[in-house]
């Protein structure tokens, strides 16, 4: 994980690169109702605020969708951080919670409109108090001739107050490449210095020094299909990836649907006989999922129960799980896309019982990383505000949560923004926490299109320091969920793509260190910076690989010393 002088280190320089281009909103302290347009609700101003003396009082609203809001200047394909504090004033009895959104409402110059939802918050609650909804979005790629923001969402009968709202332009350039590059010299390799004595009289450019990676560190991995990895007749798939990740997570058959599709019927096997050969081959492996939070995801038994019936299930599930893996599994990902379903909570009208499944996993097993695991985080950035509050919740109850997963689904023919992914990076190493990059894919019918979106995204990823791993969700155009234009390989022979070679060459090439040096040019000292993992170090003379004198270590965070004495 980096360390905190890193992540100190890059939130200094977001600030300095990341500028704003001036406020877009009037009057974003709410001190009156100036600028502010409410249609088919009543505003008033009250004295309750979060930032300077008043804030706006929103109610006798007609629908969900009325609430205050406010006209602002957007530019065809511009970058912008918007931000506002709501805080409801009740409840509606009988439910959870309500969501709170912003709508970006787009007239182009053409006529037609566009309606984008910015920021999604799926269960705010009185006892709340002030909400922060915040995102970085992008204006459409077509020319606009207005745009309007609209706080919206809660019942018609929640009332709530709006204060501290601002819309500002991100700086939107070329530099993201210079960031990413810095924060991988600076956090993702280390120093190898190397200290030569000889003895007689030896030929010094006759000497080579070769400092050779075999092993990268940081954690690449991929999604697994069982049933493929396990089918004898699949090698070149199991080859693939052994020769080419260290890290695995199964694609379904880890999940609860999956393992006890029926009530009482078990399915462990093939996950279990999978997990221990991917380990066998040296591949550290994820636990995807305990529970899974959206209704497509629930199982028909497990829909039919309820109150302690229901519990008792979960209890039992997550317990007899852990049960089977203790000890084999790295991390697991316990309550799956909670913000975009509340399913368990909802059954059970609790919701508190989003920590319960943390809490169980953590008492069955404290040493395995329990993970939050959504998507609209980081490639889409609706949700990013409520990733980091759900974050807080779970920290400050202390039931084990270790770190963030981030599901990196880009839609069709998406180029990926390195900038908005930097900025949804920055707001979520607010929470201290580390990220794991846990289901990436791209899609672009164009072989080297994709090669482009695929190393944009990756040197994003990899030149930020809150991110301590990232898997592919897919890689075989024969295994993959979004089809063969998300592949990286082809073909019964599992032939490069484009977009392979692409991956590779940074994976295995450009991010790994293999260095030689003469030491009648480099001198009896000199210093090599090594990317993170296991090393070798050879010694050759007149071209003879002097096999008495290689050394092996493992490079870290800290610099790591070789002392040499090459004598024949």
């Amino acid at each position: 994980m980096a360390t905190a002088v890193h992540r100190l280190f890059w939130l200094v320089s977001v600030l300095v690169n990341v500028c704003s281009g001036g406020e877009l909103l009037h009057n974003g302290d709410l001190e009156s109702l100036d600028s502010w347009v409410c249609y088919k609700v009543h505003c008033e101003i009250t004295t309750d605020h979060h930032c300077g003396h008043h804030s706006l009082k929103a109610s006798q609203r007609s629908s969900d969708g009325s609430g205050p809001g406010q006209s602002f200047n957007a530019t065809q394909g511009w970058l912008y951080m918007v931000t506002a504090w709501v805080k409801l004033l009740n409840d509606v009895p009988g439910k959870l919670g309500q969501p709170l959104s912003l709508m970006a409402d787009y007239t182009f110059t053409d006529g037609h409109r566009h309606y984008d939802g910015v920021v999604d918050y799926p269960l705010a609650q009185k006892a709340d108090g002030w909400i922060q909804l915040q995102a970085a979005f992008k204006a459409p790629n077509r020319a606009i001739k207005a745009a309007h923001m609209t706080i919206r969402g809660p019942d018609a009968a929640v009332d709530f107050l709006l204060d501290c709202a601002s819309i500002t332009n991100i700086w939107h350039g070329s530099g993201w490449r210079a960031s990413a590059d810095k924060v991988i010299h600076d956090v993702r390799q280390s120093d190898v210095n190397i200290h030569v004595t000889t003895q007689g009289k030896l030929d010094k450019s006759n000497v080579q020094i070769q400092v050779l990676q075999k092993k990268k560190s940081f954690p690449i991995g991929t999604v697994v299909n069982a049933w493929h990895y396990d089918d004898q007749k699949q090698s070149r798939y199991r080859s693939f990836i052994h020769d080419h990740f260290n890290w695995a997570v199964h694609e379904s058959t880890m999940k609860w649907k999956h393992i006890e599709p029926f009530e009482g019927r078990y399915h462990f096997e093939l996950p279990l006989r999978v997990l221990g050969a991917l380990k066998k081959n040296g591949l550290k492996v994820r636990g995807h999922n305990l529970i899974w939070s959206t209704n497509v995801a629930v199982q028909d038994w497990v829909k039919h129960l309820s109150g302690d019936h229901l519990r008792n299930a979960v209890e039992h599930h997550i317990t007899q799980t852990m049960n089977q893996t203790r000890g084999k599994l790295e991390h697991w990902d316990v309550n799956n896309e909670n913000l975009q379903g509340q399913w368990y909570q909802e059954r059970l009208n609790d919701f508190n019982f989003e920590l319960t499944p943390f809490r169980i996993a953590h008492h069955n097993d404290p040493h395995v990383k329990l993970f939050l695991n959504d998507y609209n985080i980081v490639a889409h950035g609706k949700m990013t505000g409520a990733y980091v509050a759900q974050a807080e919740r779970l920290k400050k109850a202390n039931v084990g949560l270790y770190g963030l997963g981030v599901q990196c689904h880009f839609y069709n023919e998406e180029a990926p923004d390195p900038d908005l992914i930097k900025i949804r990076l920055d707001m979520l190493a607010k929470t201290g926490l580390p990220v794991w990059v846990t289901e990436f894919n791209i899609v672009a019918a164009d072989e080297n299109k994709r090669a482009e979106f695929v190393e944009t995204a990756m040197r994003a990823f990899y030149g930020h320091p809150v991110v301590e791993g990232i898997l592919l969700w897919g890689f075989w155009d024969q295994s993959h969920s979004r089809g063969p234009h998300a592949a990286l390989v082809k073909g019964d022979n599992l032939e490069m793509t484009a977009a392979g070679h692409r991956f590779l060459d940074l994976w295995e090439n450009q991010w790994m260190t293999d260095e030689t040096r003469v030491l009648s040019k480099s001198g009896s000292q000199f210093t090599v910076r090594g990317f993170h993992g296991d090393y070798e170090v050879h010694v050759r003379y007149q071209g003879k690989d002097l096999g008495n004198l290689k050394q092996t270590f493992t490079l870290g965070e800290t610099s790591h010393t070789v002392n040499i004495n090459v004598h024949v």
